[in-house]
C-alpha cells in the first residue's frame, strides 16, 4: 500500500525554514475543495523574530558591490526558472487556469532579471553633483534604509509579492514581507528557492498568516524603517498611524483598486527610489 506524505510547509526567516510559534495553522485546499496543507499562522513574536533576522542580515547585503547583488539576483531568477512548471502549479491553487499561472510566473522571472538589471545603474540615475556657491564639491548619493516591512496582495501572489520585494532588496535594504492571506503556497515555494539560491539569509523573510493579526506590528515595529503595502481602508487606516508613530515611511497601494502587475508601471527605477535615503557631502576643493 503507498502511503501518500503530505507535504508541511514552513515560512522563510533568517535563511531556516520555521513552524510558527504558535503552532497554528490554517487548512489550505485546492480548486476542487480537497485538503491540500496546513500553512502557518505566524504571530507577532514570529514578526519580530524576522525582524532581528533582517537585521543581522543588513549590514553585509547594503555593503555588497552593485554588481554582485545583480549576479545573486539572477541566479534567483535561473533557480525560478528552473522549478517554472512547480511554481505554476502552485499558484494555479488559488484557482486560476494553468495557462494564466504560467503567465504570471513568467513575469515573475522577468521582474526578478528586471531588478538584476538596476543593481547598479540606479545609483547613476539617481545621485548627482550639485552645484554650489562655495569652494566645494557637493554630491548627493543614495543609501538603502535599512529594514522595509511588506504587506503583499492576496491576488497575483507570486508577481504581487516579488514587486513589492524586488525593489526594495536591489538597493541593499532587507525584508520583511507578509504573503498574500488568501494564496499564500507560492511563497512557501519561493522560500524553499531562496533557501538554494545565492541570496544570503535574512536578507527576505517570508511570514504566512492573518492580517489583522500582524498589519498592527508591522505598522509600529521601530526597527522596520519603511513599509510598502496593499491593503484596505480599515488596514491602511492603522498602517498609517503606526507609521506616523513610530517615524517610519510609508507607500500604500489601495487594495480596492486594481492594480496591473503585469504593466512596465510596476517595476522600475522609482520603485527603487521609494526605498532609499539621500545623503550629501561637501568635500573642499583641491582638499
Amino acid at each position: 500500500m503507498h502511503l501518500t506524505i503530505t507535504k508541511t510547509p514552513k515560512c522563510y526567516v533568517g535563511g531556516a525554514f520555521i513552524r510558527s510559534e504558535s503552532g497554528q495553522v490554517a487548512p489550505l485546499n485546492d480548486p476542487s475543495g480537497a485538503f491540500f496543507a496546513n500553512i502557518p499562522l505566524c504571530t507577532r513574536k514570529d514578526l519580530r523574530n524576522a525582524v532581528e533576522a533582517a537585521a543581522k542580515a543588513g549590514p553585509a547585503w547594503a555593503s555588497r558591490n552593485a554588481y554582485n547583488r545583480g549576479q545573486i539576483l539572477y541566479r534567483l531568477a535561473e533557480m525560478l526558472e528552473a522549478r517554472a512548471a512547480e511554481m505554476s502549479e502552485a499558484v494555479s491553487l488559488g484557482g486560476v487556469s494553468p495557462k494564466d499561472a504560467d503567465r504570471e510566473v513568467r513575469a515573475a522571472i522577468e521582474r526578478i532579471v528586471h531588478y538584476a538589471g538596476w543593481t547598479d545603474k540606479y545609483q547613476a540615475l539617481l545621485g548627482s553633483v550639485n552645484p554650489v556657491s562655495s569652494p566645494h564639491f557637493n554630491f548627493t548619493v543614495t543609501e538603502p534604509m535599512g529594514i522595509i516591512g511588506i504587506i503583499a496582495p492576496d491576488e497575483v501572489p507570486l508577481l504581487g509579492l516579488l514587486s513589492l520585494v524586488l525593489p526594495a532588496i536591489t538597493s541593499g535594504n532587507t525584508v520583511v514581507a507578509l504573503a498574500s492571506t488568501t494564496q499564500p503556497y507560492p511563497a512557501i515555494l519561493l522560500g524553499e528557492m531562496l533557501a538554494t539560491s545565492d541570496l544570503p539569509g535574512g536578507v527576505v523573510n517570508l511570514l504566512t498568516g492573518r492580517r489583522g493579526d500582524l498589519i498592527p506590528t508591522f505598522a509600529t515595529h521601530a526597527h522596520l524603517r519603511g513599509l510598502s503595502a496593499v491593503a484596505n481602508p480599515d488596514e491602511s487606516k492603522t498602517l498609517q498611524i503606526g507609521a506616523a508613530d513610530s517615524v517610519k515611511r510609508l507607500k500604500l497601494i489601495p487594495a480596492e483598486t486594481p492594480t496591473d502587475w503585469f504593466s512596465e508601471k510596476a517595476q522600475g527605477l522609482y520603485q527603487i527610489r521609494d526605498h532609499l535615503e539621500s545623503k550629501t557631502t561637501w568635500h573642499p576643493i583641491g582638499a
